[in-house]
């Protein structure tokens, strides 16, 4: 947790959301504090306070560089008594929560242990003291500043979480779960408890239980923000078993209750288990839960993917038909369009939801596509161009463009220069079958260093629901790997991975089995796994 949701005094009035951390300050109020800020400095450059302000606004934005820069700057002259002493410990304090955000425990805990010295009394130095202790491994004392918490607030669910944690390390997990109870007893309408209660869950693997506690915390009601929602949908990629099992549970309890199925629906779509989603989604519909444009997009989404286009065009229609500000939906109406072999509405749908948000990169990817079906492969290329330049940081756009330049525009050095670019992308961790990079590399002509890309990719990562072998029959079908890759596609299809669209219609690019469609053993495995596409 970060520091700033701690000691709410420290944050600075008029200062943006940590969201702009990438967009650097937009803030007109803030930009015009740096300013004085920056002047104090020029004027005097030992000027602590300046120092921390401005440090502090670098902290809001996340620019943890230039925030340790000016807090470590400030802590040579802030004085650690008189009337600055509090100036000094808050330093120490920002400083060691960028220390710990950063992986440096350590030197947090060498902060932390200054802070204390200065203020032995802080709930929130405690707080963070025990924190650290624990990450180091340093369970007796980060348990006895758990303790020490609640002898400063005898209804500290700080403090019991904390020491419930402890217990789970110690393998005590009846004191563990003796702990959780009170925590939740002291404050049982705080959605936040129950997320902490099954992140301790979790980790004693108590997965059911863990669930429920974050159905239980978005059914609250309590009013102040918790990440809840997030957590469940993150549970879901790693526990879907027992994510959709809590839910089930759920609607069953509360019948009426719209949020239930929704959640369901979604993860269950999120894992390309499309049918189910659908399923989900009609009973809300059906049963008048919820009416929301959404609903009928999502549907719409699973139809394509189950590859029954004309049913999901009605349902895009349907949430067009209930706003028309969303330039996705038109994203999503253009490939419908151009699966059923309508391209030139495909790209009217494209331009349509550009007009809406020219920045949006799905509609530059469908108008792209639409104007290659179109045979305008000079102006596909320029939408390819603005959604790399949109979103630099997805291989896809970029890996599509190269296949376009390669293929049609006959500029295989372009093209290369694109491949490469894919290659050398560090926003994605290498084993992540999402980079792409094999993909590239195999164009490249590195072929075993393709193929052992996504060998290493198979045997490290745990395919939850089938993407990373769907992935894997891709490659290999365009390495020309037929055995391997209709291998990789059973295994794919026994996890459940339902997208229809993407094993038998999809084209574009190098990412689809299509070298393999003409085998029979492909047709076979479609054939035996027609129940996940509700065929």
């Amino acid at each position: 947790m970060k520091f700033r949701y701690i000691l709410p005094m420290l944050l600075l009035a008029g200062a943006t959301p940590s969201s702009f951390g990438q967009q650097g300050i937009t803030n007109p109020v803030t930009q015009a504090a740096m300013r004085t800020y920056n002047e104090e400095l020029r004027e005097n450059p030992q000027n602590y306070h300046a120092l921390f302000n401005r440090g502090n606004v670098y902290y809001q934005h996340d620019d943890y560089v230039r925030a340790l820069e000016d807090f470590t700057e400030g802590l040579k002259y802030a004085p650690a008594k008189g009337d600055d002493e509090a100036t000094r410990m808050q330093l120490l304090l920002l400083r060691a929560d960028i220390y710990n955000q950063t992986k440096r425990p350590e030197q947090a805990l060498a902060d932390l242990a200054e802070a204390y010295a200065l203020a032995p009394d802080s709930y929130a130095v405690i707080y963070q003291k025990a924190n650290t202790e624990y990450v180091l491994g340093q369970y007796a004392e980060a348990e006895a500043d758990y303790k020490r918490l609640r002898s400063l607030n005898p209804r500290s669910v700080e403090s019991l979480i904390g020491q419930a944690r402890v217990a789970v390390k110690r393998n005590n997990l009846g004191i563990a779960n003796e702990l959780l109870a009170q925590a939740v007893a002291i404050d049982p309408n705080n959605g936040d408890t129950f997320v902490r209660r099954a992140a301790v869950r979790k980790m004693m693997g108590d997965h059911n239980g863990a669930v429920d506690d974050l159905i239980l915390a978005l059914s609250t009601n309590d009013p102040r923000p918790n990440n809840a929602l997030e957590e469940l949908v993150d549970y879901g990629k790693t526990n879907y078993a027992a994510t959709i099992s809590g839910l089930t549970n759920a609607m069953q309890a509360a019948p009426s209750n719209g949020m239930y199925p929704y959640l369901r629906a979604m993860i269950a779509q999120s894992h390309f288990n499309f049918t189910a989603a659908l399923k989900d989604y009609r009973h809300i519909i059906d049963k008048g839960l919820y009416n929301y444009h959404g609903i009928h997009a999502s549907m719409a989404e699973c139809l394509y993917a189950l590859g029954k286009y004309d049913e999901a065009l009605e349902n895009i229609d349907r949430a067009l038909g209930m706003t028309r500000g969303q330039a996705g939906y038109f994203a999503i109406r253009a490939n419908i369009l151009r699966a059923l072999g309508r391209a030139e509405g495909a790209r009217t749908a494209a331009e349509a939801g550009l007009i809406v948000d020219a920045s949006n990169v799905a509609s530059l990817e469908a108008l792209a596509l639409a104007r290659v079906a179109l045979g305008d492969y000079e102006r596909a290329s320029a939408s390819l161009g603005e959604a790399v330049m949109n979103d630099s940081g997805a291989p896809r756009p970029l890996l599509m463009r190269a296949w376009l330049t390669e293929k049609y525009l006959n500029s295989p050095s372009a093209a290369r220069q694109m491949l490469e670019q894919v290659t050398d992308m560090d926003n994605f961790y290498i084993d992540n079958v999402r980079s792409l990079r094999g993909f590239a590399l195999l164009q490249l002509g590195e072929r075993e260093k393709a193929l052992q890309w996504i060998s290493n990719i198979i045997d490290t990562v745990d395919d939850t629901d089938g993407s990373v072998n769907y992935h894997a029959a891709c490659l290999y079908a365009q390495a020309d790997e037929p055995d391997k890759a209709l291998e990789c596609m059973e295994r794919s299809l026994e996890k459940g991975y339902a997208d229809y669209h993407n094993w038998m219609d999809a084209t574009d690019g190098w990412v689809n089995p299509a070298p393999i469609r003409d085998e029979l053993r492909f047709l076979n495995l479609l054939n035996r796994y027609s129940i996940i596409f509700g065929r």
